[in-house]
């Protein structure tokens, strides 16, 4: 039996949360390249909406250091396709 106290089950919880969210998102992002549309459109065009949607929700400031973490985890190199650790 698996005991999940409040805080580890709030962890889980979010994380099949992030999971379904990845998912859909990938669901879309291949719709539009099946539909012809670059992929810098389809990145620019989700950067926007996301970004409207936490500054309405959250504030310019939040968000602003929220793109700051983003920008040093572009920096470290964690999103790139191939990573070296050097």
């Amino acid at each position: 039996m698996i005991d999940l106290h409040g805080s580890d089950l709030d962890e889980l919880i979010v994380a099949e949360k992030k999971q379904v969210a990845s998912e859909y998102h990938s669901e879309a992002w291949a719709d539009g390249i099946s539909d012809g549309i670059e992929t810098e459109i389809l990145a620019e065009t989700a950067m926007v909406t996301a970004v409207t949607e936490l500054v309405r929700r959250h504030g310019d400031a939040d968000v602003l250091k929220m793109l700051d973490t983003l920008r040093q985890r572009v920096e470290f190199g964690e999103f790139r396709a191939v990573r070296s650790l050097q």
